[in-house]
């Protein structure tokens, strides 16, 4: 169920996330099902989390180092 995941690019890993979430939030009678759907999600934070890491990363590599001048 968690197979598609790692391959995911942000925006899609969010809005499964916010899916997820509101699956959650229903009352549900399957345990195992809400175990399922619990773990999902926290599968899709992480993958958002390694995304927006290495996007910071990129991010500090590209900028120059020093102070920013003022404008």
């Amino acid at each position: 169920m968690n197979d598609d995941i790692p391959g995911m690019s942000y925006e899609t890993a969010v809005a499964e996330l916010e899916k997820t979430v509101q699956r959650l939030g229903r009352d549900q009678e399957d345990l195992a099902e809400s175990v399922r759907q619990f773990e999902r999600g926290l599968a899709l934070a992480k993958r958002c989390s390694e995304l927006l890491r290495d996007a910071e990363r990129r991010l500090a590599e590209a900028s120059p180092p020093g102070p920013v001048p003022a404008q």
